[in-house]
């Protein structure tokens, strides 16, 4: 028994008779996080103000999730397309029974308030980079993922890196994980850590029109909730770390090979031909939002700060029209591109497959100048780059700021 602690068994006393069992007093008055402002260097304040941007929340955002709560983090933004299945209840610790069918997103984040009341936590139902404005990324102090493709961890790689921002990666298959630190603006990224085999799969989840294929969306991976736990654990003692300002792991993956009872740490080396690198110096704050700030406006403004022969620079494809090459048949569809499904492809008329019209820049010949972004398939709170003769501007759509963080402003 540890020394000083009280009497809480029981047994036969000096005279033969039962020992009452005796505990300390419960004090409903003691401060909520009393045992962690005990550890040396604590800043319970500080954590209090941090925003943690949280993508996936599956087993491990379950996970680092609900560490985030226990320890007071104060706001944290969720970021998930699914919906919650029976078979996440082996392995995602916040949903219940009565969750099967809605947002694992939003369910997580109820969840969580009622692990700690005083978070403020936003689900957004949402895939990076698709639905999700970089303003989040911006607004973020750190980014943590629990991800289950290579595609999707690119995306949250180049958000981090455009924005300067540290993330958090881990990842789990059956009895084995890792748990890693990038901050692609300083040092290496995810994608100096990939293979000419990880490029190839994720080409794989592209049809050869581009589209995403459905069959590979689901990425339904084999795991235990104890694996889950262990890695959502590391992740989530990183960011309190990085979050106090204390030394990470960056640059660096700790791997656990639970088959064989061991674990190692691996050091990834900065590529210099790596294209993941690339950040915003500067970033200008627009009045406006997505839905209301037209291209043509945008652009008129670009020339305005960097010269007449500016573009604009989207940091995905965006489409404007589904063409089938075998019928002629021709449907405008402003969205982007990884929206749109290999099913959604099929041409109504000849079913033959169509060719997506996609674009990356706009340089002022455009038909649909005159159309807000948000129509062309820009998300909400989003950042869009200019170009000109090697110089570069950004501008935050920032009229949504309120409207996409809600109550974790």
């Amino acid at each position: 028994m540890p020394s000083g602690s009280e009497n809480v068994g029981s047994g036969p006393g000096p005279e033969g008779r039962e020992r009452p069992v005796r505990s300390a007093p419960l004090n409903l008055n003691e401060d909520r996080f009393d045992r962690l402002r005990r550890i040396r260097g604590w800043d319970q304040e500080r954590l209090a103000r941090a925003k943690v941007l949280l993508v996936g929340a599956g087993a491990l955002g379950n996970e680092i999730l609900k560490n985030l709560a226990l320890v007071g983090v104060g706001r944290v933004f969720i970021v998930d397309p699914d919906r919650i299945e029976n078979s996440n209840l082996s392995r995602s610790v916040l949903y219940r029974e009565s969750d099967e069918g809605r947002p694992k997103a939003e369910a997580a984040a109820r969840a969580a308030k009622s692990i700690y009341p005083a978070l403020r936590a936003v689900g957004q139902v949402g895939r990076v980079p698709e639905d999700v404005g970089l303003g989040v990324f911006r607004w973020a102090d750190v980014v943590l993922a629990g991800l289950d493709s290579r595609e999707a961890r690119l995306a949250v790689n180049r958000g981090s890196a455009l924005t300067g921002k540290t993330w958090i990666d881990g990842a789990i298959e059956v009895f084995n994980g890792v748990a890693r630190v990038f901050r692609p603006s300083s040092g290496p990224c995810y994608e100096c850590t990939m293979n000419r085999t990880d490029w190839e799969m994720v080409e794989r989840r592209r049809a050869c029109s581009l589209l995403t294929r459905d069959e590979m969306l689901e990425g339904k991976v084999p795991t235990t909730p104890t694996m889950a736990s262990i890695v959502g654990a590391l992740q989530s003692e990183q960011a309190i770390r990085f979050l106090h300002g204390m030394e990470t792991i960056e640059g660096k993956g700790l791997v656990l090979n639970g088959s064989a009872h061991d674990h190692y740490v691996v050091e990834y080396p900065r590529k210099p031909d790596c294209c993941g690198h690339e950040w915003w110096e500067s970033v200008t704050v627009l009045e406006g939002g997505a839905g209301t700030c037209r291209a043509g406006d945008l652009l008129e403004q670009a020339r305005s700060d960097l010269g007449g022969d500016a573009v604009l620079e989207f940091r995905e494809d965006l489409i404007s029209a589904l063409t089938c090459d075998s019928c002629g048949e021709r449907e405008p569809r402003f969205t982007a591109l990884g929206r749109i499904r290999e099913r959604e492809a099929k041409c109504p008329k000849c079913a033959a497959p169509r060719r997506p019209e996609a674009y990356h820049t706009i340089e002022g010949s455009e038909p649909f100048l005159d159309r807000p972004l948000a129509e062309l398939g820009v998300p909400p709170f989003d950042v869009v780059a200019a170009r000109s003769d090697g110089r570069h501007r950004a501008y935050e759509l920032g009229g949504d700021r309120e409207r996409v963080l809600g109550e974790a402003l």
